[in-house]
């Protein structure tokens, strides 16, 4: 039986071949001429001495059973020993834009569908497979991955970091063996969030070839790289599961979450220029196009838990007067909580805070035409609360077993109904009497010891929080949630889902958040990446900076303030009401335009651009001390070749002339002309920015 299978999105063709019962990718890059069929002796592989004669059998879902002596697709057992799988195609479907393969083994009683989609406009393709148990006795699953994905023979680009300074970056060759990165914390994690490029030797931002990999789960999971044994490299995602999480009784059935790959021949901008048009159409459905996203001020880092009305009052009448849009009111607004120690989990107004509830305050923040949000985190409560006295067996672990707490709290085992349903009912019932139009959904706790009933539960807990969030959903369709887990450990296509913004991390220093949002922007687009204006001081680092260089970082994404603005002093105050309706004005650029990362000459610093029909915005940060005197020019790829642009610096340099004996026309204020081709080739002059500066340029279109 032989099968060849084609998909065609985004300028790329995937061929999906079946051979011998197995299936394989025969070919994914650029597209083919219609019809064009390969000899399938040229996928032939010579095999050496010293390894099985048929060599390391690599399929699109390779087995132990079948020869594959590397990390296999699926890792099962039954109680009576049985473990070796040898499926075999049992069927392929094709529909527009997607591919299923039936697959089976009836002596080891399992049955698996691998389903392709490649979206016809972007090229960016989703793998989910589905176990089902075909034997009377149980199967206990330990690994399955969608799929295996062969990855190009180079480097890879891995993803890292910690609270305040998420998706850091680390990029390695892989000479042998498996490279695995886990996150055993119950969601997408600050540690190992499970994104992956895998590409040529040397690739950069503009140049080579490379396969993004993001596996869509907000819970615990497991992504890999590994050399096989005749070199080749393959790269797995999956869900990992406790022992015993997953056990399937007969014609049960469990499905991987999706994992979403794209490849590009022009490096990670290429990818990005993929992953951000699928995130606004297929992952967001469009919604965030309905209405410019608006500025928000978030009163954590003006008040933390320090609530009075009348001081929060003021606050919304500085922050309207900025330009804000939107008032989300943080943690320390319900009954009892004056720090993080006490009350989680007792969703109503404190009334030692709010004697009369919240509607004085939203009525007063809403009469400023602003809208109202809050900070909620349901999953959680504490030790010292109110729901936890009233059910402590409400508590996801083992009973009888000591939890070790964090922020005070514990995680609430929401895969019972009973919780569910208490977590909802308290939501509905603030949000039905309030005019909240906003929650900003917090998860601050690891998951410890995630048991349930006496069973591993850290997949039922995950999928219980999708249902959760998709039941308030339904209940108030109106109502926009961003994701926020100690900043940015919950920043997954799955969340994304069902939430409209992630908050990138709570660290708010400009310095550090350049490149978070850099190596964050590889996989999400502007308009979904919270980024806010906190204090000159920055309350994670220690670090001051300026306010142009704050402003400007947050321009970027979907801008915010947190910070007392009544502490401003007039000149910050103004430079920063100037800042946020430059936004405003830029935002239809910003959050639909086509986000290229920049490579400055001096490594010392990080540069964006996004580019739109006849008009882009492009930025440079000196993140630290420049290594050369006199700076070289801003070369801004990505723009128009043919296109003559005006090009004017909307924030020159205010500090004394001494900085600069001579100082570029652009420093100065004026506009100058040139055509996109010179300005990626050429380059903009730049004023001498010292570390902590920042140069953001607008480039219009030459009506002329």
């Amino acid at each position: 039986m032989s099968d060849v299978l084609r998909l065609d999105g985004g300028g790329d063709t995937l061929l999906v071949g079946v051979r011998e019962g197995r299936p394989s990718i025969d070919y994914w890059g650029p597209a083919l001429p219609n019809g064009s069929v390969a000899d399938p002796r040229l996928l032939e592989r010579a095999v050496s001495h010293g390894m099985l004669d048929r060599g390391e059998v690599f399929s699109l879902f390779p087995e132990s059973g079948w020869g594959f002596t590397a990390t296999p697709a699926l890792q099962v057992s039954r109680p009576d020993g049985r473990f070796i799988t040898q499926m075999t195609s049992q069927g392929v479907r094709q529909f527009a834009g997607g591919i299923e393969l039936a697959l089976a083994d009836n002596r080891a009683g399992i049955e698996t569908t691998i389903r392709i989609d490649m979206d016809a406009s972007t090229g960016v393709v989703g793998f989910r497979t589905t176990l089902r148990n075909a034997d009377p006795e149980p199967l206990r699953v330990d690994w399955i991955s969608p799929v295996a994905l062969s990855a190009p023979d180079g480097d890879i680009l891995g993803f890292g970091g910690r609270w305040a300074r998420e998706f850091s970056r680390h990029r390695f060759r892989l000479a042998s063996g498996l490279w695995a990165s886990e996150a055993r914390t119950g969601r997408t994690s600050h540690h190992a969030p499970p994104f992956l490029v895998a590409g040529e030797a040397g690739f950069d931002e503009h140049h080579g070839e490379v396969l993004g990999l993001h596996l869509a789960w907000s819970g615990d999971h497991r992504m890999l790289v590994e050399r096989l044994r005749d070199g080749r490299m393959q790269v797995q995602a999956g869900e990992l599961f406790w022992p015993g999480e997953i056990i399937l009784g007969t014609n049960e059935t469990c499905e991987t979450p999706t994992l979403y790959a794209a490849r590009a021949s022009d490096g990670l901008n290429g990818l990005s220029a993929r992953l951000h048009p699928f995130v606004r159409d297929q992952i967001l459905g469009d919604r965030l196009r309905r209405k410019p996203r608006p500025v928000h001020f978030n009163t954590w880092e003006a008040v933390y838990f320090r609530h009075d009305l009348v001081e929060l009052k003021a606050l919304a009448d500085r922050a309207a007067e900025a330009g804000a849009e939107r008032f989300v009111l943080d943690d320390g607004w319900f009954r009892g909580r004056n720090d993080d120690t006490a009350a989680l989990g007792d969703w109503t107004p404190d009334p030692a805070k709010y004697p009369d509830g919240l509607t004085p305050l939203i009525d007063h923040v809403r009469g400023l035409g602003l809208e109202f949000g809050l900070w909620v985190e349901p999953e959680m409560a504490n030790a010292d609360s109110d729901l936890l006295r009233a059910h402590p067996d409400w508590i996801l672990g083992e009973p009888g077993r000591v939890q070790p707490l964090g922020r005070g709290q514990y995680v609430l085992d929401l895969t019972r109904p009973e919780v569910s349903e208490n977590l909802f009912a308290q939501l509905d019932t603030l949000l039905a009497a309030n005019a909240i139009g906003y929650l900003k959904w917090d998860m601050n706790r690891d998951l410890t010891h995630p048991a349930s009933g006496g069973r591993p539960a850290s997949h039922a807990q995950t999928r219980a929080v999708y249902a959760l969030i998709d039941r308030l959903r339904a209940a108030h369709p109106g109502v926009e949630i961003e994701s926020c887990a100690s900043g940015g450990g919950r920043a997954d296509y799955e969340i994304l889902r069902r939430t409209d913004r992630i908050w990138t991390s709570d660290c708010n220093d400009p310095i550090e958040r350049q490149s978070i949002q850099q190596a964050f922007s590889i996989f999400f687009p502007p308009e979904v990446m919270g980024a806010h204006v906190g204090p000159a001081d920055s309350h994670t680092t220690a670090r001051t900076a300026t306010l142009d260089l704050r402003a400007m970082t947050a321009l970027l994404g979907h801008m915010g303030i947190e910070a007392d603005v009544r502490a401003f002093s007039p000149e910050e105050f103004e430079a920063l009401r100037a800042a946020i309706n430059q936004h405003k004005r830029l935002r239809p650029l910003l959050h639909s335009g086509r986000l290229v990362r920049q490579t400055p000459a001096d490594p010392g610093a990080i540069a964006f651009a996004v580019v739109g029909e006849g008009e882009a915005l492009a930025s440079l940060a000196q993140v630290e001390t420049p290594r050369i005197g006199a700076a070289a020019p801003f070369r801004v790829v990505g723009l128009e070749a043919d296109v003559t642009y005006e090009v004017r610096l909307i924030n020159p340099p205010r500090r004394p002339r001494a900085s600069m004996k001579q100082i570029p026309a652009l420093a100065r204020g004026e506009t100058l002309q040139a055509t996109g081709q010179w300005i990626g080739q050429v380059g903009l002059p730049m004023p001498i920015l010292r570390a902590g500066e920042i140069a953001v340029f607008h480039l219009t279109r030459n009506p002329a």
